[in-house]
């Protein structure tokens, strides 16, 4: 457990955590005294006008907990742009993009001024957001800097797309934030851990694992060779991911499926020697291990597993299209270009380059973050031909 130096919440912000504890405490007992994590971690950052995502609390930027990569500036979106700028024109006219959590809606505004610039602009843009709040911010901030001609292109979303249609699915920093499933191997057993309440505090419990969640871990640990992993060894998995992207990309009739999040291979996610998995929290841009501190306040988050990420889209009938680092994707679709030195601006093109730098030094996002395409009714796999990495899954 990592010693905690946090800045504390104001008494309105504990007040509204306190809530959501008493909520989650009562389902807890309802549900006959423990509840998987993989609920507790759903209702902290999705209970309706409580959880994390779901209230109006800053979450992105200097002010909020974390900063995604397109609240660094545009080049972000200018390189995904240019990247799936040959599926939306290939596509013709029909092509839309579908955006998975539209954050700020820094990266809607960014990517369609991009694919305006060269004259392929999709047909509709649409964010599918759960969180009203969010959806406000969205809307506000998109309708201030964008023309009314872009503007209505756009089309925030409470559900799936019933209708198929053709173009680009993208999500960044989705995947990690999905409720993940917490595991222990014990005696050659694998036990889910659940969440249960003591003293008014929540608190790990272990139960062995159901059919489900069983199945999932002994799949991982017969592709990886039965690896040696000591007594106690922690980590998590995500048992719905197949029927979660099957969902997802159900109504995507042609066209790519962008993922871009933190993660590993699963050689490098589930490693003997990484035995307390990778949940983190984050809090006010402090990174910490304590998922039941201050539910509501805090971002609670797991890497992904790319591999499963690739078997899930096998699962959905798409094709891996490719698989490669943050940073090799967007060096290949124009981030030296977009970010190249202005002559008669040297503060904005100082800017430029430290955005650049955190896209893809080691040690910031670039080798971090991974991308991966999930193709359907066209090859995609150009888009990949700098650095591709599907070896490692």
């Amino acid at each position: 457990m990592m010693p905690l130096d946090l800045p504390p919440p104001d008494a309105d912000a504990l007040a509204h955590s306190a809530r959501l504890q008493q909520a989650i405490a009562k389902l807890v007992q309802v549900e006959g005294g423990a509840i998987p994590f993989s609920r507790f971690m759903e209702l902290a950052l999705y209970a309706p006008g409580l959880g994390y995502y779901s209230a109006g609390a800053s979450k992105f930027g200097a002010s909020g907990d974390f900063i995604t990569a397109p609240e660094l500036g545009p080049l972000f979106a200018n390189c995904i742009a240019q990247a799936i700028t040959p599926v939306l024109r290939a596509i013709g006219g029909d092509a839309e993009v579908l955006e998975l959590g539209g954050g700020s809606g820094a990266f809607v505004v960014d990517a369609l001024s991009a694919l305006a610039r060269v004259g392929v602009s999709p047909r509709r843009y649409a964010i599918l957001e759960p969180s009203a709040d969010l959806r406000e911010r969205q809307q506000a901030h998109a309708k201030a800097r964008l023309p009314a001609e872009q503007f209505t292109r756009i089309e925030w979303l409470e559900r799936l797309p019933d209708a198929d249609w053709r173009g680009v699915l993208f999500a960044n920093e989705v995947l990690d934030a999905l409720p993940t499933t917490c595991f222990q191997w014990r005696e050659g057993e694998v036990w889910e851990q659940c969440v249960t309440v003591e003293d008014e505090r929540f608190v790990w419990h272990s139960r062995p694992a159901d059919g489900l969640v069983g199945g999932a871990v002994r799949h991982v640990r017969k592709d990886l060779g039965q690896p040696e992993w000591i007594e106690g060894y922690q980590s998590e998995c995500l048992p719905q991911l197949p029927y979660w992207l099957d969902a997802v990309c159900g109504s995507l009739a042609q066209g790519l499926a962008l993922f871009i999040d933190y993660g590993y291979p699963r050689r490098e996610f589930y490693l003997p020697e990484r035995s307390r998995g990778t949940l983190s929290c984050f809090y006010r841009h402090r990174t910490h291990d304590q998922p039941f501190l201050w539910p509501g306040l805090q971002d609670i988050t797991a890497s992904v597993d790319f591999t499963a990420l690739a078997e899930a889209g096998r699962h959905a009938g798409l094709d891996l299209a490719g698989y490669t680092s943050q940073a090799a994707f967007l060096l290949q679709h124009g981030l030296e270009h977009h970010a190249a030195p202005d002559a008669q601006d040297a503060i904005a093109s100082h800017r430029r380059a430290l955005e650049a730098k955190r896209l893809i030094l080691p040690s910031e996002m670039g080798e971090r973050f991974q991308v991966m395409g999930l193709s359907r009714g066209m090859d995609c796999e150009a888009l990949f031909a700098m650095g591709d990495q599907c070896h490692r899954l």
